[in-house]
């Protein structure tokens, strides 16, 4: 207990000293970690390193549960293939880089592969951060960095997976790590589908004995639930938190689950980076001064380099790659992970943490100059590189070719065969694995060896008959392959291989389990078995029974993993559906939101002329949950109202830029407007008495409000305005000091008792 106070107070002083100074409270408390950690003799240490750990562990599961929460699938799915292409080109390069620096060095292999994931990640606190303080976040550029921060954070997770079975393995051949990866992608779509089928139906149906507390304890039960599952699996408890989160994203509780978690993994996470301090030795930093600053060197010429020239590979105009480039020249909370997941394997080196640590904090601190410096730098490479380079660069993305209707047709046809082939197969696999590895020893064991067999054979095919005929039949019939089966003869055999595949893939999986639990003799086997394969599939596509069960299933499943959608929808939430498109072009949509005090409060658009004067135009006005699209020139705002506004860069900072400085400032007479209330004794020469209190102009005179008449047993009676003020009555006013001081004033022998 005194090591968990030691540890917090420490960070609580540091982290309030580095928010003063305007730097990231990841580096205080890094720096409480050092004060409270072993290597710091002049201040109070931590006795129990081991539970200290512990608690940190848990600060590792609860960001990555987080970062699950912020992450959609379908987000990744509209981002379109920009940010695919550009983050997993940066990582690869980055993971070649730190790679290649660990070899010169002399490291070893493990030390040397551990060392390029560390460095392909960057921090999404810190560059969030950096472009807030900058503000820059409503520039076009910035959505791009994030967007590829949430893919570095989603490969993340799978280059931890992948990090992990090579460090146990202890060797790099590529079989083996395509089976890996072969694993890794069915438990993680068997749990996706399994997690967004279950959970939102679960908490629907528990949704009226959910509250705050119960919310957060289900949610982080659910959480720990997948961190075990995990960890049985083989993997780390991390990948296991963040597929819960995942899960819960798609749910229409997922921001308040967000909400109510966030002061766990605030707490935790603190107590996750303190730790990360707590192992700096400067004796290893001292030492280890020149590869610390070679890998800084490293990150900061391989951002900027290649990570510039990622985001050109992916299309984007060389201003906007530039600054995308310099804005991810630092390393952060995933790298402190990784290195935790080494030292926890016991494949890396002890000095190789603080090492990256002291990088982490070098590229942290120079992350805001890295961000001002691209735009002159971009200044001085225009002028160097010929006119025409430059203007077929800063001309990319612009104009994006139309693939034929035939092309795209096949594409979206294709992208859905192969998702929803994976899908149903994992299901497939998956209840055929737990169904003879599980229910049909406990045939066997109740009812005899074959009888066992043929009862677990029947019921394994029943289960896996809904998504067997899902592979085999679902788009048949949809407007894509109706569309292309009256194209060309060339459409229709594509159609059908798409078909045989398809039967194929059941018929294999159908086969496998008779093949398994038949008796047959061996010159019969395979053809009899190939045949009941195909006719018992031929039984699920025609059977209006599996095909309504499949139906209900998929019906189901796709209802929970739109809920949260349908919900924003209704709630007219969100960026509308143009703004994504508007990003292959110069100009944005942004959100900006009037200030209470603003000037422009009750003014209408034709009045303010934002084209004229900022040369953005209002697309919507969003107001509460109401929402006015295409306002006209009539249209008033409203302190509060949240504008969307297109126009360039230059444009829209302008306008935010105007919007925060045309406000009424408050002044100090404002801050003393408050009320008071005051007990009054009406005495002959009071101006209320004998009047009624409509006549006393208590209201309009003196700006006072009466609250009551106190009667002899100290209530207080409400009166009409009919109602007379009389001589020896004690009344109760609200009004502001000189109000009051003017009204005690007022009468001569007045005489008010508080």
């Amino acid at each position: 207990m005194s090591d968990l106070a030691l540890i917090l107070i420490s960070a609580g002083i540091v982290t309030i000293i580095f928010k003063r100074l305007g730097q990231p409270l990841v580096l205080g408390y890094i720096v409480a970690g050092f004060l409270s950690g072993p290597h710091m003799p002049y201040t109070p240490t931590v006795a129990d390193t081991g539970s200290v750990q512990t608690w940190a562990d848990i600060g590792v599961i609860f960001l990555m549960f987080t970062l699950g929460l912020e992450f959609s699938f379908k987000k990744i799915v509209k981002m379109g293939s920009k940010p695919v292409i550009a983050a997993s080109t940066v990582m690869f390069c980055m993971i070649s880089v730190g790679s290649g620096v660990g070899h010169l060095f002399g490291w070893s292999s493990m030390d040397s592969l551990f060392l390029g994931g560390m460095l392909a990640m960057s921090s999404t606190t810190i560059i969030y951060k950096a472009f807030d303080d900058l503000g820059l976040r409503r520039q076009k550029f910035t959505g791009e960095v994030l967007s590829v921060l949430i893919l570095e954070d989603i490969l993340g997770i799978l280059l931890m997976v992948v990090l992990s079975a090579m460090a146990v393995s202890r060797h790099f051949e590529g079989l083996a790590l395509a089976g890996s990866l072969l694993k890794l992608g069915f438990f993680l779509i068997l749990w996706f589908i399994v997690g967004v089928y279950v959970v939102p139906t679960f908490l629907r149906r528990s949704a009226k004995w959910l509250n705050r507390e119960t919310l957060l304890i289900v949610s982080v039960g659910l959480c720990f639930v997948l961190v075990v599952t995990a960890a049985h699996a083989g993997y780390s408890s991390a990948f296991g938190a963040f597929m819960m989160g995942s899960i819960l994203a798609e749910t229409v509780e997922a921001e308040n689950i967000e909400r109510i978690v966030a002061p766990v993994k605030d707490l935790f996470g603190a107590i996750f980076f303190v730790s990360v301090g707590m192992l700096v030795n400067p004796a290893v930093l001292v030492e280890y001064w020149f590869p610390i600053c070679i890998i800084t060197l490293a990150i900061l010429l391989g951002q900027v380099l290649l990570g510039t020239s990622s985001f050109l590979i992916s299309g984007h105009p060389l201003k906007v790659a530039m600054q995308c480039g310099f804005s991810l020249a630092q390393i952060g909370e995933f790298a402190f992970i990784i290195a935790s997941l080494g030292i926890s394997l016991g494949v890396t080196s002890s000095f190789l943490y603080p090492v990256v640590v002291a990088v982490s904090i070098i590229t942290t601190f120079l992350t805001p100059y890295m961000i001002r410096a691209a735009v002159p730098a971009y200044g001085k490479l225009s002028l160097l590189i010929p006119a025409t380079v430059r203007q077929r660069l800063d001309g990319r993305g612009r104009l994006e070719a139309r693939p034929p209707a035939d092309t795209k047709l096949w594409h979206s046809l294709l992208r859905d065969l192969i998702s929803q082939v994976a899908a149903y197969a994992t299901l497939s696999g998956a209840a055929i694995i737990i169904a003879l590895s599980a229910l049909l020893p406990f045939c066997r064991g109740t009812m005899g060896h074959w009888t066992g067999n043929i009862v677990c054979g029947i019921l394994t095919l029943l289960v896996v008959s809904p998504f067997l005929r899902a592979i085999v039949m679902r788009k048949n019939h949809s407007e894509e392959w109706k569309t292309l089966r009256h194209c060309s003869m060339a459409n229709r055999l594509g159609l059908w291989l798409t078909f045989g595949i398809r039967y194929g893939i059941a018929t294999a999986a159908v086969w496998y389990v008779i093949n398994f639990l038949s008796p047959l003799p061996s010159p019969w086997r395979l053809p009899v078995h190939v045949l009941a394969a195909v006719l018992t599939v031929a039984l699920m596509v025609i059977s209006r029974q599996v095909k309504m069960v499949s139906i209900r299933l998929e019906r189901t499943f796709l209802q929970n993993l739109r809920s949260r959608e349908v919900v924003a929808r209704k709630k007219k939430s969100g960026g509308p559906a143009y703004a994504g498109r508007l990003l292959s072009h110069n100009v944005h949509l942004a959100q900006l939101e009037l200030p209470e005090n603003s000037d422009w409060g009750g003014q209408t658009l034709r009045q303010l002329n934002f084209g004229h004067n900022d040369g953005v135009m209002i697309a919507a006005i969003v107001r509460g949950q109401h929402r006015i699209n295409i306002p006209d020139g009539n249209t008033r705002l409203f302190p509060g109202d949240r504008i969307e506004a297109i126009g360039d860069d230059h444009s829209l900072e302008k306008l935010a830029e105007r919007m925060a400085t045309e406000v009424t400032p408050l002044t100090p007479d404002d801050l003393r407007h408050h009320l008071m209330l005051r007990r009054i004794i009406i005495d002959e020469h009071s101006p209320l008495c004998n009047r009624t209190l409509s006549e006393s102009g208590l209201r309009d005179r003196y700006h006072c409000m009466l609250v009551g008449f106190e009667a002899a047993d100290g209530t207080l009676d409400f009166p009409t305005a009919n109602h007379s003020i009389l001589h020896h009555d004690t009344i109760w006013v609200v009004g502001e000091e000189g109000a009051l001081s003017m009204l005690r004033n007022a009468g001569k022998n007045h005489k008010p008792s508080v």
